[in-house]
C-alpha cells in the first residue's frame, strides 16, 4: 500500500482518538469498583470487559501490525478481550465473561493507559496509510457502539440489584418531552435508501438501492408509557391475538406482563432509570420493549411496525433518537452486499441471520453516532436496549 503523509488527518484522529477514550472512561466514573465484574445474564458483559475490548481492538488490528516494535501489554489478553473475530483466534465463552476476577479493574485501565500512549506515540508520526486511517476511524465507532452497550448494560445490572441504586444524575433524561400524536401520509412510489454522501458508515448501510414502497402513514412520534400501559390493562399480556407464535411462547416463558424495568409498588407503577426507581413517566416514549411487544401492542392497535425501507424514507418527516425503534425487517444484507476480507469482514455480515433491524439512536447512543440510514440489529427477546415503538399503517 503506498504511504501517505497525512499530518492534518493525523493531528484530527489523535484528537478523536482522545476524546473517544476519555468519554469511555468517563462512563465508568459512577461505578464502584465491584460493578464492573458483574455479568446477570448471558448477553450482558461486564464493565471491565467493555474496557478491556475496546482496547484489544486497537492493539490488534492497528498496533501489533503497524506499529514498529510494539509489544503486547499482556499475550493473554487476546483470548480475554477478544469477543466474537475467529480470525484472531481462541477466546473467552461470552457467558463466561462475568467469571474474570482477573485481570484486575487496575490491570484493565493499566491496559488501556499503555495502549493510549502508543497509539498517540504511533499517530504522532503523521505517516498513515489510508487502510490504517479506515481501521482507525473504525475502531472510534466501534467504541463508540460500546459506549452505547456499557450504559445499556450498567442499568441491567445495576436495575438488577434489589437496593435499585443510582447510576448517575448527568446523563440526558430517559423520560423526554413528547408531542400530540399524528400519522404522516407517505406516498407510494420508489424510493432510493442506504448510505450516501462522505463520511463514515457501516458494511451494512452500503448499496444504496431503489425500493417501491406501497402508500403506508407512519405515526409522528413514538408510542407513550401511558398508551403502553392502556395494551397492559386491557390484558395485552393475557391474549394471545396480539402476538407471533414465538412472541406468545416467551411471554408464557418468561411470565411477562411489562417491559423490562416496570414495576407495580404499592399500587403504583414504577421504573427504574439510571437516576434510580422513580414513578413511571405517562408521556415518555416507552422503553425497553423487545420485538415480540412492539409487534403485539401494533397488532392491539390495528396497526403494525414500519419496515426499515419506510422507517428511512419518513425518517427526515419527524424527530427521531430518543429510542431505538424496532422494524418489521429482518436484518438481510443489502443488493452487492460483499463482506470484507479477514477479520475486519466478521463485524456485521456473519450476524445476517434470526435477527430484526432496529432504527434511529437512543439517549444512551454517544454523541455523533447516528444518522437515518444506520442499521442496528438484535434479537428478537431482547429488551435491555433503549428501544421503543413507532407505529404504521398501509392503504392496500
Amino acid at each position: 500500500m503506498e504511504q501517505h503523509t497525512f499530518t492534518t488527518t493525523s493531528q484530527t484522529l489523535l484528537t478523536q482518538y482522545t476524546t473517544v477514550r476519555r468519554y469511555t472512561e468517563s462512563l465508568c466514573e459512577p461505578l464502584e469498583v465491584e460493578d464492573y465484574v458483574v455479568q446477570p445474564v448471558g448477553h450482558v458483559s461486564p464493565p471491565k470487559w467493555h474496557l478491556g475490548h475496546t482496547t484489544w481492538f486497537f492493539e490488534t488490528f492497528i498496533l501489533q501490525p503497524y506499529a514498529t516494535g510494539y509489544k503486547a501489554f499482556n499475550e493473554q489478553y487476546n483470548f480475554v478481550f477478544n469477543s466474537y473475530y475467529e480470525t484472531v483466534g481462541a477466546r473467552v465463552v461470552r457467558t463466561d465473561r462475568g467469571n474474570l476476577s482477573r485481570p484486575s479493574v487496575a490491570d484493565v485501565y493499566r491496559y488501556r493507559a499503555y495502549v493510549d500512549q502508543q497509539m498517540h506515540d504511533f499517530l504522532r508520526q503523521g505517516i498513515l496509510t489510508e487502510a490504517v486511517a479506515e481501521l482507525l476511524v473504525l475502531g472510534l465507532h466501534h467504541e463508540q457502539q460500546h459506549q452505547e452497550l456499557l450504559l445499556t448494560d450498567v442499568k441491567y445490572i445495576l436495575g438488577h440489584n434489589p437496593l435499585f441504586p443510582r447510576y448517575t444524575n448527568n446523563l440526558k433524561s430517559e423520560e423526554t418531552a413528547i408531542k400530540e400524536p399524528d400519522m404522516i401520509q407517505v406516498p407510494e412510489g420508489k424510493y432510493e435508501i442506504g448510505f450516501q454522501g462522505g463520511g463514515f458508515c457501516y458494511d451494512n448501510e452500503l448499496g444504496r438501492h431503489t425500493t417501491y414502497l406501497p402508500e403506508f402513514a407512519i405515526a409522528n412520534r413514538l408510542v407513550t408509557n401511558g398508551e403502553y400501559l392502556d395494551f397492559i390493562a386491557d390484558g395485552g399480556y393475557q391474549d394471545f391475538r396480539h402476538w407471533h407464535a414465538e412472541g406468545w411462547d416467551w411471554v408464557k416463558a418468561q411470565q411477562a406482563e411489562a417491559p423490562l424495568y416496570w414495576y407495580l409498588i404499592d399500587g403504583q407503577h414504577m421504573y427504574y432509570t439510571l437516576r434510580g426507581l422513580r414513578q413511571i413517566d405517562l408521556a415518555a416514549p416507552v422503553c425497553h420493549v423487545n420485538f415480540y411487544e412492539a409487534s403485539a401492542y401494533a397488532a392491539w392497535k390495528g396497526m403494525r411496525l414500519p419496515t426499515e425501507a419506510e422507517w428511512e424514507i419518513a425518517s427526515n418527516q419527524f424527530e427521531w433518537g430518543k429510542r431505538w425503534e424496532w422494524t418489521g425487517s429482518a436484518y438481510l444484507p443489502y443488493p452487492g452486499f460483499k463482506k470484507a476480507a479477514g477479520a475486519v469482514g466478521e463485524y456485521n455480515g456473519k450476524f445476517m441471520v434470526n435477527q430484526m433491524v432496529l432504527r434511529g439512536a437512543s439517549v444512551a447512543t454517544s454523541p455523533g453516532h447516528s444518522r437515518p440510514s444506520y442499521r442496528n440489529f438484535f434479537h428478537a427477546e431482547h429488551q435491555w436496549q433503549f428501544t421503543g415503538i413507532r407505529l404504521c399503517k398501509s392503504y392496500t
